[in-house]
């Protein structure tokens, strides 16, 4: 990343491979990348450190372990890893062939995944593992709402609420992405550009509201969140909230309002935080390769195309998640 601006901000640039710098680290040898809506934003607005340019932007990655330092006791040259570290500007991200990355917090990819899949799993496993079981602390029987459903968040949220138990009502724009989230188990669909949102999931759950509602989306819809849950529920929102936000709804319901920011860690340099996200992902590795657990990958783009699938996400069309192959780059 050049620059801030547009995708074509994102230009290709040889640089020297990374070196292992602590004995806990591991070299990888990178072979996808996913691409998220942080990079997008991160790119249009800058990164958290703006005084680091040019940045390699891109959190998640997936790749075989090329070298490791003298004090890594889990991972061998050769192993197959996935991860969610660097690409907000101060640690270099995985827009790259190489990367360094502490073995505190990777995972070993799951054997079921090609290496696009596991790179576009991380950053949306951990975050919606930690909104619905962590900040929502949900449980069997309870009813969830969960904003954009078909979204790469969305569709592992539904996944993950399922298997907790829950009954899923989700919303979505279009028939083909309705069809999309009746196969990963919604109980209830809504076509929010044809349907009120709030008066559809009151009707499904007979006017009292869901026990929890999950917005990815942000704006007026994490104030429809308010309206749709019930009294004394949880909304989770990963979206940072705007000055028209109807905080009055939820006061007057009672409500308990969580963030979920899984980028934290990296920000605020927790290690055992990040340590605790690679716990999820190994966790989930685990559901994946009992297909318990899928991730919908939409479409891939070669490396020198990253503006290609900046664009292409910016649209909101794109059902799942989008990565970038880094294997063969041909500079």
């Amino acid at each position: 990343m050049t620059a801030v601006g547009n995708p074509e901000v994102l230009q290709v640039h040889e640089v020297p491979i990374p070196t292992i710098q602590q004995d806990t680290e591991l070299l990888i040898r990178l072979k996808a990348a996913g691409v998220n809506p942080i990079d997008t934003k991160l790119r249009q607005r800058g990164t958290f450190y703006p005084d680091r340019m040019p940045a390699i932007l891109g959190c998640d990655g997936a790749g075989i372990v090329e070298a490791i330092g003298s004090g890594v006791q889990h991972f061998r040259i050769g192993d197959e890893v996935y991860f969610c570290n660097g690409g907000i500007g101060g640690h270099p991200g995985n827009y790259a062939e190489y990367a360094i990355v502490s073995e505190q917090f990777a995972a070993h990819k799951p054997k079921s995944l090609s290496f696009a899949e596991a790179a576009a799993a991380p950053l949306v496993l951990i975050t919606a593992w930690e909104a619905l079981y962590d900040r929502g602390r949900l449980e069997a029987g309870r009813n969830v709402l969960i904003h954009a459903g078909a979204g790469g968040v969305g569709h592992v949220a539904i996944q993950l609420a399922k298997l907790q138990g829950a009954s899923v009502c989700t919303t979505v724009s279009a028939e083909e992405k309705a069809e999309f989230v009746k196969q990963l188990g919604a109980d209830h669909i809504v076509l929010y550009t044809q349907t009120d949102v709030v008066k559809a999931t009151l009707d499904w759950t007979n006017g009292e509201g869901v026990d929890l509602t999950f917005d990815t989306v942000g704006g007026k819809v994490l104030s429809q969140s308010f309206a749709a849950t019930s009294l004394y529920g949880d909304v989770i929102t990963i979206l940072a909230p705007d000055a028209n936000t109807d905080w009055k709804t939820a006061r007057d319901r009672n409500l308990r309002i969580s963030f979920e920011l899984m980028l934290t860690p990296m920000l605020k340099e927790l290690a055992k935080a990040q340590q605790e996200q690679a716990k999820i992902l190994k966790q989930c590795t685990r559901l994946l390769d009992q297909g318990q657990l899928k991730i919908h990958l939409n479409q891939t783009f070669p490396l020198s195309q990253a503006a290609a699938a900046h664009q292409l996400l910016e649209t909101g069309s794109a059902i799942g998640k989008i990565a970038l192959i880094t294997e063969s780059f041909e500079f």
